[in-house]
């Protein structure tokens, strides 16, 4: 990999922030946005269409439409250039272009030629991208831009409800009071997911682009099953459930981890084991926070670990009285860190290193993680050494059931 000097956003800590605040499980998203992936693509008239979010490592695909993909590494990466800045991000030749012609995704059998790309803003912040993309070199015209940047503001509403839905639930199974308050929360996204399909039908037919319309039917589909699922959740009593959309056990947190982060480290040739105390693994605990304080730490490991070496993650959960104690420990055989460097990653960060392929980093993965224990009451520990590799330990306190 050529020492290429990539993006990173001038606020990219307060970026990062924000999405881990949203607390997304990018495997779950992809059915609940399909129906805006098929209209971006109708709208654009490409092939593919992709909904992307982007973390401190990796440029996850929630939603697809025409290319089955679920990951990649962010430097590898198009969108990353889109979150740069608050306008539309085009590339009219991937092949033509030295920053992304060496990719696989310009390569048979893909051969990707354009890509027209819109960041995915809320709150201000740059957390992903829509993205279309063609293997023939193609041009927008202004109406279809604008009725692209319209869906990327309907999949950001869209986003935020199923986090204030996973809020809701996770809400009302610790508090009574809750309700009136959430049912308040929710409706209101959900008032402004139809009005923005409302105004999508409205200039489709400015546009003169008559097929847009059927998939206008999807979107009110979509958002009329959101607000059933939020009367649901609202009219169910407080019975604690078996396992809820908001909790995991050890057995189900490892099959989502192997499910993220495998595929990364099969493609470096690195073992990924995840194990866990068997006498444990059915005691449930939320899944608050639970997936990007691991996924960091898992694909820091993965940069930091060369071909043929291996990672394992060890979780276990210690039943208290009060609380229970959830214990992570992501163990590598990577290259390791001065003692020094430890204590400015924890205190404020510190540059990025490459990785042991030339991977890029960009400094905030650690500090990030760092911060998400903090604010759960847990603690962070950290045992390393040049060429000795690293062991990331996590505790983080659970409510007793």
């Amino acid at each position: 990999m050529t020492a290429t000097t990539f993006p990173i956003p001038n606020n990219e800590q307060d970026r990062l922030y924000h999405l881990s605040a949203l607390d997304i499980d990018y495997t779950s998203l992809n059915d609940n946005l399909k129906d805006l992936n098929r209209l971006a693509a109708k709208v654009a008239g490409t092939d593919i269409s992709l909904i992307n979010l982007i973390d401190a490592y990796t440029q996850w695909t929630v939603g697809s439409h025409g290319l089955d993909l679920q990951q990649m590494t962010r430097e590898e990466s198009v969108c990353q250039y889109t979150i740069m800045d608050d306008e539309a991000f085009e590339v009219p030749d991937l092949s033509t272009d030295e920053r992304f012609n060496k990719n696989f995704y310009v390569a048979d059998p893909l051969s990707l030629r354009y890509y027209f790309g819109l960041p995915l803003r809320d709150n201000g912040l740059n957390i992903g991208a829509l993205c279309v993309l063609d293997t023939q070199l193609k041009s927008l015209s202004p109406e279809k831009v604008e009725l692209l940047k319209i869906i990327a503001d309907e999949i950001v509403n869209r986003i935020k409800c199923y986090h204030v839905l996973e809020s809701m639930q996770y809400r009302l199974d610790h508090a009574d009071q809750a309700h009136k308050k959430v049912a308040h929360d929710i409706r209101g996204p959900l008032a402004g997911i139809i009005g923005l399909s409302e105004m999508i039908s409205e200039k489709g037919r400015s546009a003169e682009l008559a097929e847009v319309l059927e998939f206008i039917k999807m979107i009110h589909i979509g958002s009329r099953s959101l607000l059933d699922l939020a009367d649901e959740i609202l009219s169910q009593s407080d019975k604690q459930k078996s396992i809820g959309e908001n909790e995991l056990n050890l057995e189900s947190l490892k099959n989502k981890l192997l499910q993220l982060y495998l595929p990364q480290a099969t493609y470096k040739q690195i073992s990924l084991e995840v194990r866990l105390n068997d006498q444990a693994k059915h005691i449930i605990f939320s899944k608050k926070k639970l997936l990007q304080i691991i996924g960091n730490l898992i694909s820091n490991a993965i940069k930091f670990t060369p071909v043929g070496g291996n990672i394992t993650v060890d979780l276990d959960l210690i039943p208290g009285q009060e609380k229970n104690l959830l214990d992570i420990t992501v163990t590598d055989s990577g290259i390791g860190i001065e003692q020094e460097r430890i204590e400015q990653l924890l205190v404020n960060g510190t540059e990025s290193t490459p990785g042991t392929q030339e991977e890029k980093g960009y400094g905030f993965g650690i500090p990030m993680v760092s911060h998400l224990i903090e604010k759960l009451g847990g603690k962070l520990y950290i045992e390393s050494s040049p060429g000795k590799g690293s062991r990331f330990h996590v505790q983080l306190p659970q409510p007793a059931k």
